[in-house]
């Protein structure tokens, strides 16, 4: 079972950090589509405008959130299809 865990824990962050890179990637470019402006760089800098600020966090974290848990659903059912049985760390809601 400890081999298990390791190879669960090792294949979510593998396709994890490919998909927040991937995540960071396009919500760059949508930002730059809907603003016309680069992304603020650091948000907390006191230079970078409040709304600006807030728009921007609220709209990266959303964007690496759900890419976030996409992945990670895909990377259980392809390890649920590999090994034929869900990884412990996943558990089945109400089952």
């Amino acid at each position: 079972m400890a081999s298990d865990s390791k190879a669960w824990g090792a294949l979510t962050v593998v396709a994890t950090l490919g998909a927040v890179a991937l995540a960071k990637k396009v919500t760059d470019v949508s930002w730059r589509a809907a603003t016309g402006k680069n992304p603020p760089i650091n948000p907390a800098d006191p230079d970078v405008d409040m709304t600006e600020a807030v728009l921007w966090a609220v709209f990266s974290g959303t964007a690496v959130g759900l890419v976030r848990m996409a992945v990670q659903r895909k990377t259980a059912l392809y390890y649920q299809r590999s090994t034929g049985h869900l990884p412990g760390q996943v558990q089945a809601d109400g089952k």
